[in-house]
C-alpha cells in the first residue's frame, strides 16, 4: 500500500481526485439551477412566453376584434 495520506479519497482514488470529482458535481448543481431559474423567469411559472405586440394584434385581428384596416395601420405602427 502507499499509505494513509495518498489512498483516502473515493473507492481508493488518491484524495486530489476525489477533491475534483466533488467541485465538478457542485458546479454542475448550481449550473442547473441557474439554467432552472432563467427558464422560469422567461417563461413563468404558467409555462408560456409572453407574447409579442405583433402576435397580439394577430389574435385580435384573427377574433374579428379589430378591421382589416385597424390591424393593417397598427401592424405598421409597431414595425
Amino acid at each position: 500500500m502507499w499509505g494513509w495520506g495518498w489512498m483516502h479519497g473515493y473507492g481508493g482514488l488518491p484524495i486530489w481526485i476525489g477533491g475534483g470529482i466533488r467541485l465538478v458535481f457542485i458546479a454542475a448543481v448550481v449550473v442547473g439551477i441557474v439554467f432552472v431559474a432563467r427558464y422560469f423567469g422567461r417563461q413563468g411559472w404558467r409555462g408560456h412566453v409572453d407574447e409579442t405586440a405583433l402576435e397580439i394584434l394577430q389574435k385580435r385581428y384573427a377574433r374579428g376584434e379589430i378591421s382589416k384596416e385597424e390591424y393593417e395601420e397598427m401592424k405598421r405602427n409597431l414595425t
